[in-house]
């Protein structure tokens, strides 16, 4: 079995996860923890992100992730737990009161591989620059992984950090942002259009590159490859991602529909027929 075709089967088995939690509780968001599948399986599994599954906040000597749009949690808990930072079992305690494993992503439950709580939108750019400056100074030559909404760049304090990355030239920082065009109350171009991102970035002094196509698992390994050579050079590096909303279940796919919403009990049985069991269901 080739090594893509593992990781595929790796997606297949999160978007599994995904769709069982959020119905379980009848709550969450599965829309957006879908389109990103392919991202998180590429950081974690893929090779593209040095990273240490017995976890340390302090995060020295390996590479970091921050979650921003914290809402997409039930991808990134799948994801962490199928690396080996937690029990696979504990996803069923999803949302659960008590659980390490709240809707949004929080740090006083101890839940290894959670860096910071990402409920509120927009701060998780400020928080990833800054673990990047303190890798400098440390001397640390690893690297700092952000995700981002298209949507959740509405948020002004954004452009704040974006500006001061570039300002004191971040360059370890690798920023990626998820353009689905969809957000809470419908497509972005209706709620707020975002005109054009590279440019946006550009201007404030960031390299940017793309992927075409988010939900392909080799064009997400390549191109964050590619994003990690552009390090070091001066400038933070933005990678816009364009995915699909609900990838890989056909009537969650191209809508905000589905941004906050589980699915019932037939719906799961189609969504999940349509993603077959490949590493086994917690």
């Amino acid at each position: 079995m080739s090594k893509i075709k593992e990781l595929e089967d790796f997606a297949t088995q999160v978007r599994r996860d995904i769709l069982r939690q959020v119905h379980a509780v009848n709550s969450g968001h599965p829309g957006g923890s879908l389109g990103c599948t392919e991202f998180f399986t590429a950081l974690y599994q893929g090779g593209v992100m040095e990273h240490k599954p017995e976890f340390n906040m302090d995060g020295n000597e390996e590479d970091l992730f921050f979650l921003s749009n914290g809402h997409i949690s039930p991808v990134f808990y799948s994801v962490l737990a199928r690396s080996g930072y937690f029990p696979v079992e504990e996803l069923k305690t999803f949302r659960h009161i008590d659980s390490r494993l709240q809707g949004h992503p929080t740090t006083h439950e101890g839940l290894p591989g959670i860096r910071v709580a990402s409920g509120s939108l927009g701060q998780g750019m400020s928080v990833a620059l800054g673990a990047a400056q303190a890798k400098k100074l440390n001397q640390d030559d690893h690297l700092v992984f952000s995700l981002h909404g298209d949507g959740e760049l509405q948020e002004g304090q954004n452009w704040e950090a974006i500006m001061y990355a570039a300002g004191n030239n971040v360059d370890n920082l690798i920023a990626t942002v998820d353009l689905n065009g969809q957000q809470i109350d419908g497509s972005t171009e209706t709620v707020l259009p975002m005109g054009n991102m590279k440019a946006k970035f550009e201007a404030f002094g960031w390299d940017v590159m793309e992927i075409e196509d988010g939900n392909n698992m080799q064009a997400v390994i390549d191109g964050l490859n590619e994003a990690k050579t552009r390090t070091g050079k001066g400038k933070p590096v933005c990678v816009l991602m364009t995915t699909v909303m609900g990838n890989g279940v056909d009537f969650m796919m191209h809508t905000h529909a589905w941004h906050g919403k589980a699915p019932n009990d037939e719906q799961l049985e189609t969504a999940l027929a349509q993603n077959p069991e490949t590493l086994g269901d917690y």
